[in-house]
């Protein structure tokens, strides 16, 4: 993998995966994407790997997308671009259908695109201080990641539009109250949580592992997110919103 951008790691069949962008709070570009998706194919064809963890480098596990990878390229209907969307759709299919059990260790920021990410894997564990957000809206942007099918799916459809709508910041604790989480922990425990649950799931038999995670992913949320990626809609003020940070 590509050392600056993606980071792994193999020890005692757990693979960790990090986002490795860490003085642009690990901002995601397209490159970034293609090696996440190479590197959860490589740990899912890993015979010595049983779970697959994703996190971020830093005190970020990732700020969302970096806006300069688009270029010059304007945006339409809100939508980030093919650019963008191509590495991050086979990335996020790979987080959910490789065999193996995917762990999202959420560090500390994760915001709008990374949420995304983080809601592809199959648990999540946060830092409690950690500061996540659904911020499409904030920007004039909408989601074609998969957020208006998976975080409805496990917040609750009224909770979903809460924060979709409002695009408030909210924290870890608040996001393993919601059930977004499954356990939220003080940042200097967040390391040996994962530890913890990684143990617990390699005692495991891999197959049923891998079993259940074919089994969870149903037909109604697989939809969702198709119907969410090549719908278009009215929105005309991304440019306006986004135009200083694309400097």
């Amino acid at each position: 993998m590509t050392a600056d951008v993606i980071r792994t790691e193999s020890t005692r069949g757990v693979c960790t995966i990090t986002l490795h962008r860490p003085d642009v709070l690990n901002a995601i570009t397209p490159e970034m994407l293609r090696e996440l998706r190479a590197a959860v194919l490589a740990a899912g064809d890993d015979e010595d790997v049983g779970v697959i963890v994703l996190t971020g480098e830093g005190r970020a596990f990732s700020a969302g997308v970096d806006l300069k990878a688009l270029g010059d390229r304007k945006l339409a209907e809100g939508a980030v671009g093919s650019i963008l969307d191509g590495p991050a759709r086979a990335a996020t299919e790979a987080l959910t259908t490789v065999p193996k059990v995917v762990v999202a260790k959420v560090n500390g920021h994760c915001f709008t695109g990374a949420l995304e990410l983080a809601l592809a894997c199959d648990l999540v564990v946060v830092a409690e201080e950690a500061k996540l957000g659904d911020t499409h809206a904030k920007w004039g942007l909408r989601p074609t990641w998969g957020m208006s099918a998976r975080l409805p799916a496990v917040v609750g459809l009224a909770r979903a539009r809460e924060l979709s709508l409002t695009a408030r910041t909210f924290t870890g604790r608040e996001a393993a109250e919601w059930g977004m989480a499954m356990r939220a922990v003080p940042r200097e425990e967040l390391d040996a949580a994962v530890q913890e649950l990684c143990s617990e799931l390699l005692e495991n038999s891999r197959g049923s592992l891998a079993a259940y995670k074919a089994l969870y992913r149903q037909p109604e949320l697989v939809a969702a997110v198709e119907r969410e990626a090549y719908r278009r809609f009215d929105i005309r003020d991304s440019e306006s919103r986004l135009a200083k940070f694309r400097k």
